[in-house]
């Protein structure tokens, strides 16, 4: 083992390179600072509460998805009210600023969902 002195240095360089996000963010002190979203509508209340649809909006349209294509169902009764099970016409009654409330999180996330593939996007 003669070369052992350039392959730990070699080793050494690689996990700085590596690990070289994580010290330059840990630096830097500048934590990314969540979406300011902007809610244009005029309802009181989601179908749900805020928290849960913060965390679990995307199963509860799974859920609607799967209810609505393969069992035919339209509404879903939450607190002694009636919803239709629709993204278009139900979420984007109030969300209806994509770019200022879906696209902000999404972004943020890192996720791309796939709803636009089948839904139309709403004219802003």
């Amino acid at each position: 083992m003669y070369d052992a002195g350039k392959i730990i240095i070699g080793l050494i360089i690689f996990l700085i390179l590596i690990t070289f996000p994580i010290w330059y963010n840990a630096a830097s002190g500048n934590p990314t600072s969540a979406p300011d979203l902007k809610i244009i509508t005029d309802a009181k209340q989601c179908v749900e509460p805020t928290d849960y649809m913060r965390t679990n909006h995307m199963n509860l349209l799974d859920e609607w998805r799967d209810i609505v294509v393969r069992e035919k169902g339209r509404y879903i009764m939450l607190d002694g009210k009636q919803y239709e099970m629709s993204l278009s016409n139900t979420c984007l009654d109030c969300h209806s600023n994509k770019a200022d409330f879906c696209d902000q999180c999404h972004n943020y996330m890192s996720v791309d969902p796939y709803c636009w593939d089948c839904h139309i996007e709403s004219k802003e």
